[in-house]
C-alpha cells in the first residue's frame, strides 16, 4: 500500500485533487457524473464495472461522463471480486455507490464493511429518494424527484402542464454536484486533525429541495406566487423570458434591472410605444409588443442588433450549435477529444490547471494497470479476463491532452438504459439498483 501512495505522489498535478483516490461502483446518472467532476479536477477515479453491467444505451466510447477515469472488472455477488472490491477501498479516500439502500450492504461493500477497514474513508451514496424515509426503497427517476420538491411546479406556461427541463435540475444539479460538495466537505474533515471518515448521505429530493430555497424566502415574504408563470423569474415578466423570431428560431430576454430594460426597449425600438414596465395590468400588452417586434426579423439579425449591448438578450442556441458561440469558443467553453466535442472541465484553476487527459473508460481496460499503480494483487487475475474488452487506452497518458484555456502554464499530461426496478431479489442484489436518471 505504501509502494502504491508513493505511485500517486509521483504523478503529476493534473487538477486540485491530484493525489486522490476515489472508487466508483458502477451506475448510471448523477454518480458517474460526480465521479467525472471529481477525475476532471485531478481525482484518480477507478471505476468498478461488473461483467454485463447497466450502462447509457450508447457505445462506451460515448459516455463522455466515463472520461478521465480507469476501469476494472470485478463482480462483487463472487466472493473474490468483493475481496477485490475491498482491497481497493482500503487503498481509496472515496467510494462512491448508487444502489438503494441496503444493496451495498448485501453485497457486503457497505458502509460497516469498508469504514472498519479503512477509517478514513468517505463512503458517499447517490439516491434519489435517500437512505431513509417512506420512499427511500422505492424507484424513481429524475422527473419524480423533482416533481415531489416543488421545482417542476414552477416549470412551463401558466396554461398546460409543467415542462420537464431534461434531468438537469435533478439527477446533476440537485444530485451529482451536491454529491460533490459532500464528498469534498468529508474529505477535508477526514483530513483534519481527527482524521475521521464518515457517510455523505445525498438524495437529489435534498438537493432539489435546497435549491428552491430563495423561492421558499420569497414565497414566505409574499414576494412569489405559487403557481407557473406568474412572477419575475418564471417566464412571468415579459421582460424576462424568450420570444419567437421570424425564422422560427428564438431570443433569450433577461432585462430585468431598469438601465438595462432601457437598453433592451432603446434597441428593440419600443421605448416610445411601451406601457411603463412597472405597470402589471399592462404586462399582457408589453408581452405582445416584444413579441411582434422580434417576429419581425430573424435570429440572427437580432443577434446582431444586441450584440455587445447590456440589453441582456441572448439567441437561444442548439447544443450543436452552442460550441460554436464566439464568447464560448474564445473561452474554451467546449473542447474536442477523441472525435467528441463535450464540455470542459469546470470551473478553472489557476494554479492547478485541469484537463481531458482521456475519453471514456471501457469496461475493464485498466484492471492490470490499476493492480499495479493501486499495489492490489489480486486484481491481476481478473486483468486476463478483462483483457478481451476494447481497449480505451491509458486513462493518465502522457500526450494528446485536451486542456482547459486559462492563465496558468497547462502540464502537458503525460444515462439511458434503466436498471431493474424490483426490489425483493435477494438472489440478485443488483435488482435493487436505484434507477435516478
Amino acid at each position: 500500500m505504501a509502494a502504491a501512495r508513493e505511485a500517486a505522489e509521483r504523478e503529476p498535478v493534473r487538477g486540485p485533487l491530484s493525489g486522490v483516490r476515489v472508487v466508483e461502483l458502477a451506475g448510471i446518472g448523477p454518480g458517474p457524473f460526480a465521479a467525472m467532476t471529481l477525475a476532471d479536477l485531478g481525482a484518480d477515479v477507478v471505476r468498478v464495472d461488473r461483467p454485463g453491467g447497466g450502462s447509457l444505451a450508447i457505445p462506451a466510447q460515448y459516455d463522455v461522463t466515463n472520461r478521465n477515469k480507469r476501469s476494472v472488472l470485478l463482480d462483487l455477488k463472487d466472493e473474490e471480486g468483493r475481496e477485490t472490491a475491498l482491497a481497493l477501498t482500503d487503498r481509496a479516500d472515496v467510494l462512491i455507490e448508487g444502489f438503494r439502500p441496503g444493496v451495498a450492504e448485501r453485497l457486503g461493500v457497505g458502509p460497516d464493511d469498508c469504514l472498519a477497514r479503512n477509517p478514513r474513508l468517505v463512503y458517499a451514496r447517490m439516491t434519489g429518494w435517500g437512505q431513509e424515509g417512506p420512499l427511500a426503497e422505492r424507484a424513481g427517476h429524475d422527473i419524480g424527484y423533482i416533481a415531489v420538491t416543488g421545482a417542476l411546479g414552477m416549470t412551463g406556461p401558466a396554461e398546460g402542464p409543467p415542462v420537464a427541463p431534461a434531468n438537469l435540475l435533478g439527477d446533476y444539479a440537485g444530485g451529482s454536484l451536491y454529491l460533490v460538495i459532500g464528498i469534498l466537505s468529508a474529505l477535508h474533515h477526514a483530513r483534519g486533525p481527527r482524521g475521521e471518515g464518515q457517510v455523505v448521505d445525498a438524495a437529489i429530493v435534498d438537493g432539489t429541495s435546497h435549491l428552491t430555497a430563495m423561492i421558499q424566502g420569497m414565497l414566505a415574504a409574499g414576494g412569489w406566487q405559487d403557481r407557473r408563470a406568474a412572477n419575475l423569474l418564471d417566464g412571468g415578466c415579459p421582460f424576462y423570458g424568450t420570444y419567437a423570431t421570424s425564422d422560427g428560431g428564438f431570443m433569450a430576454v433577461g432585462a430585468l434591472e431598469p438601465r438595462f430594460y432601457a437598453r433592451f426597449a432603446g434597441l428593440l425600438g419600443i421605448a416610445d410605444e411601451a406601457p411603463p414596465r412597472e405597470d402589471l395590468a399592462a404586462w399582457g400588452e408589453l408581452r405582445e409588443l416584444i413579441a411582434a417586434r422580434f417576429a419581425s426579423r430573424t435570429r440572427a439579425e437580432w443577434t446582431e442588433v444586441f450584440q455587445g449591448s447590456d440589453a441582456c438578450v441572448a439567441p437561444v442556441l442548439s447544443l450543436t450549435e452552442a460550441p460554436a458561440h464566439p464568447h464560448l469558443a474564445a473561452r474554451g467553453t467546449y473542447l474536442e477529444h477523441d472525435g467528441i466535442t463535450q464540455p470542459a472541465p469546470a470551473p478553472r484553476f489557476s494554479a492547478t490547471p485541469t484537463g481531458v487527459y482521456a475519453g471514456p473508460a471501457r469496461p475493464g481496460a485498466h484492471t492490470a494497470q490499476v493492480a499495479h499503480d493501486w499495489d492490489v494483487p489480486s486484481l491481476a487475475p481478473s486483468a486476463a479476463s478483462a483483457a478481451c474488452a476494447p481497449s480505451a487506452g491509458d486513462a493518465r497518458p502522457t500526450s494528446g491532452t485536451s486542456e482547459v484555456p486559462g492563465d496558468a502554464p497547462r502540464a502537458q499530461g503525460g444515462p439511458s438504459e434503466a436498471l431493474a426496478d424490483t426490489q425483493d431479489a435477494p438472489a440478485d442484489p443488483f435488482e435493487g439498483e436505484h434507477p435516478t436518471s
